[in-house]
This record gives structure tokens, C-alpha cells and sequence, in this order.
């Protein structure tokens, strides 16, 4: 019988769109209340390709990422868009608005992908638990960055990918720097 192992922690990122700045740095404090400090941040860039939100939460949105310092277990990602689907309810609240002003979309990376966590159910998406669904966006190659059919429209320029690339090379790094009997003892936290 093979072995079966415990998944390898990941790195948690986060993306968020939003039409306002105030609104964008609202939704970082809040994240880092939940899943810790943040360490990377890339470019906001205009939402295009796809007008999906802008009934809902009006024009001129733009999508930004950001990496969390703290690794997770893949396990733990339905309750972490849990969290951020509620974090969404609880911005619009703050900001005493009856539409949506934010959208938070956690995944993480592994060393050859980028997970999405989505409550939309799809072909191509696999269930996880309590209605959340894993999305494979991206997958890295020693090639460089494969999109794939259902790979998110603005995923499908240049514009998050430096970002992507710069953040995996920083999970790797600190894959290699942990040590196993860190992870074992509690040493070095993982959501």
C-alpha cells in the first residue's frame, strides 16, 4: 500500500476588486485580521475582459493581489472563502452601502499551480466542502505560465503574472529554507 502524506503548506494569496482605494485598504486590514501579515502586493489593474461585476458593483473596478506571509494547508481554503465572502458583507456594512464594494477571491500557490477558491460550481471546478469549489487558473511550467480554457479572462494577459512568478519563487525559497522538524513542532505557523 503506498503511503499517504499530509499536503505540503501553501502560499496564500488573495485577490481583490474594488473600484476605491479607501475600499481596497479596508479589505487588507480586515484580511490581516483574519490570516495574517501580508507580504507582497502586486499592481491594481483595470478588471477587463469581462464586465461580470459591474451590475453589481458599478465601473471603473480593478483587481489587485496580494500574499500573505504565513503558509496554510490546501485543506483550509473552503473556510478561508467562507471568511472572506463574509469579510465582503461586513465591508459593505462598514461602508453603509446597499451594493457589493468589494470582492475577495482566495487561493493559494503550489509549486506548479494557482488554486482559486470560487461558490460558483462549474465543469472543470472540483468540490471541496460546504459549497466552495477549487479553481485551477494557472499552472507553472518550465516554460513559463499555461493558461487553460477556463483560465479568468484578465488572467489571460501579462498583467498578474510577473506577480505570480516573483511570489512562487518566494514560496520555494521558503520551502527549501524549512525545515521539516519546523513544521512538525509548530515552529513556523500554518493556518
Amino acid at each position: 500500500m503506498a503511503a499517504i502524506h499530509p499536503f505540503q503548506p501553501v502560499k496564500l494569496v488573495c485577490g481583490i476588486i474594488a473600484a476605491e482605494d479607501v475600499h481596497v485598504r479596508k479589505a487588507e486590514e480586515r484580511l490581516v485580521e483574519s490570516f495574517g501579515p501580508i507580504e507582497a502586493r502586486g499592481p491594481r489593474v483595470v478588471f477587463a475582459g469581462t464586465t461580470y461585476y459591474e451590475s453589481e458593483m458599478g465601473s471603473g473596478l480593478r483587481r489587485g493581489f496580494i500574499a500573505f506571509r504565513d503558509l496554510i494547508t490546501p485543506e483550509n481554503l473552503p473556510a478561508i472563502k467562507i471568511r472572506t465572502n463574509s469579510l465582503e458583507d461586513d465591508l459593505q456594512a462598514f461602508f453603509g452601502t446597499s451594493r457589493r464594494i468589494v470582492n475577495l477571491d482566495p487561493g493559494y500557490l503550489t509549486t506548479a499551480a494557482l488554486i482559486l477558491a470560487t461558490a460558483k460550481d462549474f465543469s472543470h471546478r472540483v468540490p471541496l466542502k460546504d459549497g466552495i469549489y477549487a479553481h485551477l487558473e494557472l499552472i507553472f511550467t518550465k516554460a513559463g505560465v499555461k493558461r487553460l480554457e477556463w483560465t479568468y479572462p484578465d488572467f489571460r494577459n501579462e498583467d498578474h503574472i510577473p506577480f505570480f512568478r516573483r511570489i512562487r519563487r518566494d514560496y520555494l525559497d521558503t520551502l527549501q529554507a524549512m525545515d521539516q522538524r519546523d513544521l512538525i513542532s509548530g515552529n513556523r505557523k500554518v493556518y
